[in-house]
Protein backbone atom coordinates (compact mmCIF):
# COMPACT_ATOMS: atom_id res chain seq x y z
CA UNK A 1 0.00 0.00 0.00
CA UNK A 2 1.26 3.43 -1.01
CA UNK A 3 0.87 5.64 1.58
CA UNK A 4 1.68 8.29 -0.62
CA UNK A 5 -2.18 8.46 -2.61
CA UNK A 6 -4.19 8.09 0.30
CA UNK A 7 -6.45 11.27 -0.46
CA UNK A 8 -5.07 12.05 -3.88
CA UNK A 9 -7.43 12.96 -6.97
CA UNK A 10 -6.78 10.37 -10.13
CA UNK A 11 -8.24 12.06 -13.76
CA UNK A 12 -8.00 9.09 -16.31
CA UNK A 13 -9.13 8.52 -19.94
CA UNK A 14 -9.27 5.60 -21.37
CA UNK A 15 -9.72 3.43 -17.91
CA UNK A 16 -13.08 1.08 -19.06
CA UNK A 17 -10.29 -1.27 -20.29
CA UNK A 18 -7.19 -2.58 -20.96
CA UNK A 19 -3.87 -0.62 -19.32
CA UNK A 20 -6.03 2.01 -18.11
CA UNK A 21 -8.37 -0.04 -16.55
CA UNK A 22 -5.59 -2.20 -14.38
CA UNK A 23 -3.65 1.69 -13.63
CA UNK A 24 -7.17 2.76 -12.14
CA UNK A 25 -7.56 -0.34 -10.07
CA UNK A 26 -4.17 -0.39 -7.89
CA UNK A 27 -4.29 3.36 -8.10
CA UNK A 28 -7.79 2.79 -6.22
CA UNK A 29 -6.20 0.41 -3.95
CA UNK A 30 -3.13 2.74 -2.90
CA UNK A 31 -5.56 4.83 -1.50
CA UNK A 32 -6.21 7.65 -4.78
CA UNK A 33 -9.99 8.52 -5.81
CA UNK A 34 -10.51 8.22 -9.59
CA UNK A 35 -12.05 10.09 -11.68
CA UNK A 36 -12.66 8.69 -15.23
CA UNK A 37 -13.88 9.47 -18.52
CA UNK A 38 -15.31 7.24 -20.21
CA UNK A 39 -17.26 6.91 -23.87
CA UNK A 40 -20.21 4.87 -22.97
CA UNK A 41 -22.02 3.28 -20.09
CA UNK A 42 -22.17 -0.24 -21.35
CA UNK A 43 -18.05 -0.17 -20.55
CA UNK A 44 -18.41 2.47 -17.93
CA UNK A 45 -20.98 1.47 -15.28
CA UNK A 46 -18.89 -2.20 -14.72
CA UNK A 47 -15.93 -0.48 -14.34
CA UNK A 48 -16.95 1.95 -12.02
CA UNK A 49 -18.12 -0.65 -10.00
CA UNK A 50 -14.92 -2.62 -10.25
CA UNK A 51 -13.33 0.43 -8.29
CA UNK A 52 -15.45 0.70 -5.65
CA UNK A 53 -14.93 -3.03 -5.28
CA UNK A 54 -11.09 -2.19 -4.93
CA UNK A 55 -11.36 0.92 -2.62
CA UNK A 56 -14.83 0.60 -0.65
CA UNK A 57 -16.42 3.81 1.11
CA UNK A 58 -13.99 5.86 -1.39
CA UNK A 59 -16.36 8.15 -3.54
CA UNK A 60 -14.79 7.29 -7.01
CA UNK A 61 -16.78 9.08 -10.16
CA UNK A 62 -17.46 8.36 -13.70
CA UNK A 63 -18.02 11.41 -16.79
CA UNK A 64 -19.18 10.45 -20.24
CA UNK A 65 -17.90 11.72 -23.31
CA UNK A 66 -16.72 11.17 -26.89
CA UNK A 67 -12.96 12.35 -26.89
CA UNK A 68 -12.84 12.30 -30.79
CA UNK A 69 -15.01 15.38 -30.50
CA UNK A 70 -13.65 18.69 -29.76
CA UNK A 71 -16.86 20.32 -28.07
CA UNK A 72 -17.09 16.94 -25.85
CA UNK A 73 -13.31 17.27 -24.77
CA UNK A 74 -14.25 20.93 -24.02
CA UNK A 75 -17.47 20.10 -21.85
CA UNK A 76 -16.27 16.98 -19.80
CA UNK A 77 -12.65 19.17 -18.99
CA UNK A 78 -15.35 22.08 -17.92
CA UNK A 79 -17.40 19.92 -15.37
CA UNK A 80 -14.21 17.97 -14.02
CA UNK A 81 -12.79 21.04 -13.12
CA UNK A 82 -15.66 22.46 -11.58
CA UNK A 83 -16.61 19.40 -9.63
CA UNK A 84 -13.35 18.71 -8.55
CA UNK A 85 -11.34 21.42 -5.79
CA UNK A 86 -8.13 19.55 -6.42
CA UNK A 87 -6.84 17.36 -9.04
CA UNK A 88 -3.69 15.76 -8.12
CA UNK A 89 -2.58 13.89 -11.12
CA UNK A 90 -3.95 13.42 -14.81
CA UNK A 91 -3.48 10.29 -16.46
CA UNK A 92 -4.12 10.54 -20.82
CA UNK A 93 -4.64 7.28 -21.50
CA UNK A 94 -7.63 7.43 -24.19
CA UNK A 95 -6.71 6.01 -27.96
CA UNK A 96 -7.22 3.77 -30.83
CA UNK A 97 -5.74 2.66 -34.07
CA UNK A 98 -7.88 2.48 -37.31
CA UNK A 99 -7.65 0.86 -40.84
CA UNK A 100 -9.07 3.75 -42.45
CA UNK A 101 -8.98 7.30 -42.91
CA UNK A 102 -12.34 8.57 -40.68
CA UNK A 103 -12.88 11.96 -39.94
CA UNK A 104 -15.25 13.14 -37.38
CA UNK A 105 -17.97 15.87 -37.23
CA UNK A 106 -15.71 18.62 -36.60
CA UNK A 107 -13.71 17.77 -39.85
CA UNK A 108 -10.83 15.97 -38.35
CA UNK A 109 -9.06 12.88 -38.80
CA UNK A 110 -10.54 10.88 -36.23
CA UNK A 111 -7.11 9.13 -34.97
CA UNK A 112 -5.55 13.08 -34.31
CA UNK A 113 -8.27 13.78 -32.59
CA UNK A 114 -8.50 10.68 -30.10
CA UNK A 115 -4.90 10.61 -29.74
CA UNK A 116 -3.22 13.44 -29.63
CA UNK A 117 -6.02 16.27 -29.73
CA UNK A 118 -7.71 15.17 -26.24
CA UNK A 119 -4.76 15.12 -24.67
CA UNK A 120 -3.94 18.28 -25.42
CA UNK A 121 -7.48 19.69 -24.75
CA UNK A 122 -8.25 17.65 -21.75
CA UNK A 123 -4.94 18.91 -20.29
CA UNK A 124 -5.95 22.35 -20.81
CA UNK A 125 -9.16 22.18 -19.48
CA UNK A 126 -7.75 20.83 -15.89
CA UNK A 127 -4.33 22.59 -15.88
CA UNK A 128 -5.63 25.34 -13.61
CA UNK A 129 -6.81 22.47 -10.74
CA UNK A 130 -3.30 20.85 -11.20
CA UNK A 131 -1.41 24.03 -10.97
CA UNK A 132 -3.31 24.93 -8.19
CA UNK A 133 -2.59 21.05 -6.45
CA UNK A 134 1.07 21.28 -6.77
CA UNK A 135 3.14 19.23 -6.71
CA UNK A 136 0.75 17.46 -9.97
CA UNK A 137 1.90 15.30 -12.58
CA UNK A 138 0.67 14.55 -16.32
CA UNK A 139 1.03 10.89 -17.68
CA UNK A 140 0.43 10.66 -21.07
CA UNK A 141 0.47 7.17 -22.64
CA UNK A 142 2.61 6.90 -26.35
CA UNK A 143 4.50 4.55 -27.72
CA UNK A 144 7.16 3.42 -29.31
CA UNK A 145 5.26 3.48 -32.52
CA UNK A 146 6.46 6.88 -33.11
CA UNK A 147 9.95 5.74 -33.69
CA UNK A 148 9.68 5.57 -37.69
CA UNK A 149 7.31 8.66 -37.66
CA UNK A 150 8.03 11.83 -38.78
CA UNK A 151 5.20 14.92 -38.75
CA UNK A 152 4.30 16.63 -41.57
CA UNK A 153 2.47 20.33 -40.71
CA UNK A 154 0.79 20.37 -44.31
CA UNK A 155 -0.89 17.07 -43.57
CA UNK A 156 -1.75 16.63 -40.05
CA UNK A 157 -5.02 15.32 -40.66
CA UNK A 158 -3.44 12.46 -42.60
CA UNK A 159 -5.21 13.21 -45.96
CA UNK A 160 -1.93 12.30 -47.57
CA UNK A 161 -0.70 9.75 -45.35
CA UNK A 162 -4.03 7.67 -46.31
CA UNK A 163 -4.12 8.48 -49.83
CA UNK A 164 -0.19 7.11 -50.29
CA UNK A 165 0.47 4.06 -51.56
CA UNK A 166 -0.21 0.87 -49.30
CA UNK A 167 3.28 -0.81 -50.49
CA UNK A 168 5.14 2.56 -48.94
CA UNK A 169 3.45 2.40 -45.97
CA UNK A 170 4.25 -0.99 -45.38
CA UNK A 171 7.37 -0.39 -43.20
CA UNK A 172 4.94 1.02 -40.77
CA UNK A 173 2.74 -2.08 -41.02
CA UNK A 174 -0.03 0.25 -42.98
CA UNK A 175 -1.46 3.84 -43.24
CA UNK A 176 -3.11 2.92 -40.02
CA UNK A 177 -0.26 2.27 -38.08
CA UNK A 178 1.90 5.14 -40.12
CA UNK A 179 -0.99 7.74 -38.84
CA UNK A 180 -1.24 5.88 -35.32
CA UNK A 181 2.35 6.36 -35.32
CA UNK A 182 2.73 9.96 -35.90
CA UNK A 183 -0.17 10.58 -33.36
CA UNK A 184 2.33 8.86 -30.75
CA UNK A 185 5.09 11.44 -31.75
CA UNK A 186 2.81 14.25 -31.18
CA UNK A 187 2.21 12.51 -27.81
CA UNK A 188 6.04 12.85 -26.89
CA UNK A 189 6.34 16.26 -28.64
CA UNK A 190 3.20 17.61 -26.58
CA UNK A 191 4.74 16.44 -23.36
CA UNK A 192 7.79 17.95 -23.96
CA UNK A 193 6.22 21.82 -24.71
CA UNK A 194 4.14 20.57 -21.72
CA UNK A 195 6.85 20.08 -19.32
CA UNK A 196 8.74 23.34 -21.08
CA UNK A 197 5.80 25.42 -20.04
CA UNK A 198 5.14 24.09 -16.97
CA UNK A 199 8.50 24.42 -15.33
CA UNK A 200 8.42 26.37 -11.89
CA UNK A 201 4.97 25.20 -11.66
CA UNK A 202 5.22 22.18 -9.71
CA UNK A 203 3.12 19.98 -12.21
CA UNK A 204 5.37 17.57 -13.96
CA UNK A 205 4.51 15.73 -17.39
CA UNK A 206 5.80 13.19 -18.14
CA UNK A 207 5.00 9.85 -21.19
CA UNK A 208 5.77 6.14 -21.32
CA UNK A 209 5.48 3.28 -23.83
CA UNK A 210 3.64 0.77 -22.10
CA UNK A 211 4.93 -2.01 -24.35
CA UNK A 212 2.57 -4.24 -26.43
CA UNK A 213 0.14 -5.29 -24.51
CA UNK A 214 -2.73 -7.79 -24.82
CA UNK A 215 -5.81 -5.56 -24.82
CA UNK A 216 -8.62 -4.48 -27.19
CA UNK A 217 -6.72 -2.09 -28.75
CA UNK A 218 -6.78 -3.03 -32.80
CA UNK A 219 -9.65 -5.28 -32.00
CA UNK A 220 -12.10 -3.29 -34.20
CA UNK A 221 -9.51 -1.69 -36.87
CA UNK A 222 -10.47 -3.75 -39.35
CA UNK A 223 -9.00 -5.81 -41.84
CA UNK A 224 -5.19 -6.90 -41.67
CA UNK A 225 -4.33 -4.79 -38.64
CA UNK A 226 -6.97 -6.55 -36.19
CA UNK A 227 -5.12 -10.15 -37.75
CA UNK A 228 -2.00 -8.91 -37.13
CA UNK A 229 -2.91 -7.28 -33.68
CA UNK A 230 -4.79 -10.60 -33.00
CA UNK A 231 -1.68 -12.56 -33.61
CA UNK A 232 0.58 -10.52 -31.51
CA UNK A 233 -0.79 -10.83 -28.19
CA UNK A 234 -0.04 -14.10 -28.06
CA UNK A 235 3.28 -13.01 -27.56
CA UNK A 236 2.06 -9.59 -25.46
CA UNK A 237 2.56 -8.50 -22.32
CA UNK A 238 -0.31 -8.74 -19.98
CA UNK A 239 -2.60 -5.70 -19.02
CA UNK A 240 -0.72 -6.03 -15.81
CA UNK A 241 2.46 -5.43 -16.64
CA UNK A 242 1.58 -2.74 -19.50
CA UNK A 243 0.51 -0.71 -16.75
CA UNK A 244 3.47 -0.50 -14.21
CA UNK A 245 5.24 2.36 -15.94
CA UNK A 246 1.69 4.21 -15.77
CA UNK A 247 1.36 3.63 -11.89
CA UNK A 248 4.45 4.32 -11.35
CA UNK A 249 4.64 7.40 -12.97
CA UNK A 250 1.51 8.73 -11.12
CA UNK A 251 2.49 7.63 -7.91
CA UNK A 252 6.21 6.67 -7.44
CA UNK A 253 8.53 9.21 -5.45
CA UNK A 254 11.04 8.79 -7.39
CA UNK A 255 10.47 10.54 -9.57
CA UNK A 256 8.86 13.54 -8.17
CA UNK A 257 10.19 16.70 -10.22
CA UNK A 258 11.06 14.76 -13.34
CA UNK A 259 9.74 16.37 -15.84
CA UNK A 260 9.58 16.32 -19.85
CA UNK A 261 10.43 12.53 -19.79
CA UNK A 262 9.70 9.47 -22.34
CA UNK A 263 10.04 5.74 -20.22
CA UNK A 264 9.51 2.70 -20.76
CA UNK A 265 9.61 0.07 -18.17
CA UNK A 266 9.56 2.57 -15.63
CA UNK A 267 12.93 3.76 -16.08
CA UNK A 268 13.66 7.39 -18.70
CA UNK A 269 14.62 6.71 -21.96
CA UNK A 270 15.35 8.72 -25.09
CA UNK A 271 12.75 8.33 -27.97
CA UNK A 272 13.44 8.92 -31.60
CA UNK A 273 15.18 12.55 -32.80
CA UNK A 274 12.32 13.48 -34.36
CA UNK A 275 10.44 13.14 -31.12
CA UNK A 276 13.33 15.24 -29.20
CA UNK A 277 12.63 18.27 -31.91
CA UNK A 278 11.54 20.87 -29.51
CA UNK A 279 10.99 23.53 -32.31
CA UNK A 280 8.58 21.29 -33.69
CA UNK A 281 6.99 20.46 -30.20
CA UNK A 282 6.44 24.35 -30.31
CA UNK A 283 4.92 24.64 -33.93
CA UNK A 284 2.53 21.32 -32.88
CA UNK A 285 1.49 22.91 -29.97
CA UNK A 286 0.72 26.62 -31.23
CA UNK A 287 -1.14 24.51 -34.31
CA UNK A 288 -3.04 22.47 -32.04
CA UNK A 289 -3.98 25.31 -30.05
CA UNK A 290 -5.66 26.50 -33.33
CA UNK A 291 -6.83 23.69 -34.13
CA UNK A 292 -8.74 23.44 -30.78
CA UNK A 293 -9.43 27.14 -31.17
CA UNK A 294 -7.44 27.58 -27.48
CA UNK A 295 -4.71 30.41 -26.59
CA UNK A 296 -1.41 28.99 -27.61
Amino acid sequence: MNQDMQGKVVVITGATSGIGKVAAENLARMGARIVQIARDRQRGDPALKNLQACAPGVEHTIHYADLSRLGEMKRVASEIAGAEPRIDVLINNAGALFGSRQVTADGLERTFALNHLSYFVVTQGLLERLTASAPARIVSTASDAHEPATLDFDDLQSEKAYRGSFWQSLRYGGPGFKVYGRSKLCNILFTRELARRLQGTGVAANCLHPGFVATRFGDQSGGLISFGVGVGKHFALTPEQGAETIVYLASSPEVAGVTGKYFHKCRPVNPSRAAQDDAAARRLWEATAKIAGLPD
